[in-house]
């Protein structure tokens, strides 16, 4: 069997050494779309060193983590990626990032639940300094296909928007050459920027990274409903609903509850259609 489930869990952790500074937090934020308009004070806390905060989905790419494509040649996982959809993500913060850090990432096989017709993958990864943990993310990687052998089903996802009207909605626009910034800070799929690729895929043209509409998302809400205050943020998950292209505009829709924000993600231009689903930010 192409997942072997038990071995994948038993293998060893993968550790390696990571580090960052001012500069890979301003390139990250940028990719996201920060520093518009460019003097906005609340932007220079995203884009000026001096001023800097680290929004924590910064997470998703400091160092060098397992990923998606590292989790998949773990032990026991044999799959075709043309298979592989990355179905969710989540991070909890154990304290805020600084903008200057050294860490060890330590990532392995949490979980593989049996959905029917496909197999999910749990993709964790761990990051701790000299002074304690950091992070903990959560990749939730679907494999079409694999499921079925038997294994546990896994815990239900999400549990839907209120019913009720959002207490907030904004609209941010993805710049045509965002996917060309986000890239930079690590993720170099060319489904995101080489066009022949993308037609292989099965899409008309390059599509966004999911983690930085991800980003982008969480940003809207810390800059909305939190003050604009980052380091209330103590975990923050979603379910991968949808894909956006570059220049569409992604309309956020949020509701604000005590300690917790839930939000949709949906792309405009595409009459509503769904990108972010299941998506909560739980806060201080």
């Amino acid at each position: 069997m192409p997942i072997d489930a038990a071995k994948a869990i038993a293998a060893e952790p993968r550790s390696t050494e990571i580090s960052w500074d001012h500069k890979d937090i301003q390139l990250y934020h940028l990719g996201l779309g920060a520093g518009v308009p460019a003097t906005d004070p609340d932007e220079l806390r995203y884009t000026l060193e001096s001023r800097l905060h680290v929004l924590p989905s910064f997470a998703t790419v400091a160092g060098a983590g397992m990923g998606v494509v590292g989790g998949l040649s773990a032990p026991g996982v044999d799959v075709d990626l043309a298979a592989v959809l990355h179905g969710g993500q989540s991070i909890t913060l154990h304290r805020p990032i600084p903008v200057r850090g050294r860490a060890t990432s330590t990532s392995r096989v949490a979980a593989v639940y049996d959905k029917g017709k496909a197999a999910v993958l749990v993709l964790r990864t761990e990051a701790a300094d000299e002074d304690g943990p950091l992070w903990t993310s959560d990749a939730q990687i679907f494999v079409r296909g694999e499921g079925g052998f038997g294994g546990e089903r896994g815990p239900s996802v999400g549990g839907g928007q209120p019913d009720r009207g959002p207490d907030r909605t904004v609209e941010r626009t993805v710049r045509e050459d965002q996917a060309l910034l986000y890239r930079l800070s690590g993720d170099w799929n060319p489904l995101h920027a080489d066009p022949e690729f993308a037609k292989l895929a099965g899409f008309d043209r390059p599509i966004l990274h999911g983690l930085c509409t991800y980003g982008m998302t969480l940003k809207a809400i810390a800059d909305t409903l939190l003050g604009g205050d980052v380091t209330r943020v103590r975990s923050y998950g979603t379910r991968f609903a949808g894909v956006v292209f570059p220049g569409e505009t992604l309309r956020i829709r949020m509701w604000a509850g005590e300690g917790r924000v839930r939000a949709t993600v949906t792309a405009v231009e595409r009459d509503d259609a769904p990108v972010l689903s299941d998506t909560v930010v739980d806060h201080t």
